[in-house]
């Protein structure tokens, strides 16, 4: 246990200085090869409890301490000690040992170790004034920065409370049933006849009542099901692909999409992503649900001079780079990493792509625009702005009851997205 809890420090250590936490914990599996599947579990447990209330424990933090240690290994371990303290069900005798003796690996100072002792302590004792107090800010209630609660709140203020209350949850898992080969009602029985329950969400998309590894999941080897947000999972459906087109989906990677697309129609599609590692995920997906795509390309899709052949596509998926803040659930330290300045430059990238994607697309062809997130900057006002600088992209109104103006806000359901169809007179 105090291996897991000084591998855990490392892993949030690294992320606080600026690096993404899935990176973080890929190079943590490879470097600690022999971490068995249980301690790998309590790692990564840790490791996104703690980002996923980072706002709320650092709050509790300064008031437990008349100053922050210079040792950020010793600050990160106040962190995850606060957090089993508040949200896991160890005792909390066990919580506060383990601290004390992984501090003892982390440093020889004595009075280090008491500091660690101390401040748990404190905190057990004061639990109940620390967690009310630790509200009074908004970036302790919600966990959030504070410029991004201020984003929602103007751009959502009805809802920004539900979308950053569920942006602190686990996210769901849900599965997209694969018609091809098996009806949502017969997979749905297969589920439970080995024991797991299902909930319908729309399309294909199966709500697990609990989360569980895919080599558990009936079928899942032979292609009759994937893992996919029931969010992400309306973008194939939406962008109206029928048989014998020709389709382009840019930015594809990890390939979700663009199997989904082949699971709904026999077309001639083309994989683009710029990342010659995510293209090898999307190979990877393709074999595995046995469909195939008529070229996998490794190109930057807001450059098609250097990956098109010049032959116009009917349809365009264009799932463009984003701030990401609608998975914020699964990815925590988004919300910590991001800055309020990205938001412009993601937006200067995203009109890039679109301009450039536009130019590909055949007369009445379709392009579907897409972002995981909820900020309007790159939804909402970006498509206004490519309306008014094209005569020739008209809007295309969405059928989907559950898109408000094309955003789909995050709930516990599904991710947050966003889909503008464009028509090309």
């Amino acid at each position: 246990m105090i291996k897991t809890q000084l591998i855990t420090v490392a892993v949030i250590n690294n992320v606080l200085g600026g690096r993404s936490l899935t990176q973080v914990l890929h190079e943590c599996w490879q470097k600690h090869a022999t971490l068995s599947g249980q301690q790998k579990g309590a790692i990564q447990d840790c490791s996104y409890g703690v980002l996923r209330f980072y706002g709320q424990l650092i709050e509790i933090l300064a008031a437990l301490l008349t100053k922050k240690p210079q040792d950020k290994n010793i600050y990160c371990l106040l962190l995850i000690g606060l957090y089993q303290l508040i949200y896991s069900k160890t005792p909390a005798y066990t919580i506060i040992n383990q601290a004390v003796s992984a501090s003892r690996k982390l440093s020889q100072n004595k009075k280090i170790q008491g500091l660690v002792n101390a401040v748990l302590r404190n905190f057990l004792r004061q639990k109940s004034s620390l967690l009310t107090q630790a509200e009074v800010k908004e970036t302790g209630r919600y966990s959030h920065p504070q410029w991004w609660i201020n984003r929602l709140r103007t751009q959502y203020p009805q809802q920004y409370r539900a979308i950053l209350d569920t942006s602190n949850k686990r996210p769901a898992m849900t599965l997209r049933v694969n018609q091809r080969k098996i009806s949502v009602t017969r997979y749905q029985q297969l589920l439970a006849e080995h024991g797991m329950k299902s909930t319908w969400i729309w399309h294909g998309a199966l709500l697990l009542e609990k989360p569980l590894s895919v080599d558990a999941l009936p079928g899942f080897n032979e292609g009759m099901v994937s893992v996919q947000d029931a969010g992400a999972q309306l973008a194939a459906p939406l962008l109206d692909a029928r048989h014998g087109m020709r389709v382009l989906d840019a930015c594809a990677a990890p390939g979700g999409k663009s199997t989904h697309l082949l699971e709904l129609a026999d077309i001639s599609l083309t994989v683009l992503d710029q990342d010659n590692a995510r293209l090898a995920r999307i190979e990877q997906n393709l074999e595995r649900l046995r469909v195939h795509a008529s070229q996998v390309i490794c190109g930057n899709a807001s450059d098609p001079d250097t990956w098109w052949d010049g032959k116009l596509f009917d349809r365009i998926l264009a799932d463009v780079p984003c701030s990401a803040s609608g998975v914020v659930c699964r990815h925590p330290d988004i919300k910590w990493l991001r800055r309020e300045t990205d938001l412009q430059k993601l937006a200067s990238q995203q009109q890039m792509i679109l301009h450039a994607l536009w130019q590909t697309l055949a007369r009445n062809g379709k392009l579907l625009y897409v972002t995981c997130s909820v900020f309007m900057e790159e939804n909402k006002w970006l498509i206004q702005q490519f309306l008014q600088q094209h005569t020739d992209a008209q809007p295309v109104s969405l059928s989907e009851p559950e898109l408000q103006d094309g955003q789909l806000l995050p709930d516990s359901r599904h991710d947050g997205f966003f889909y503008a169809l464009l028509h090309k007179l």
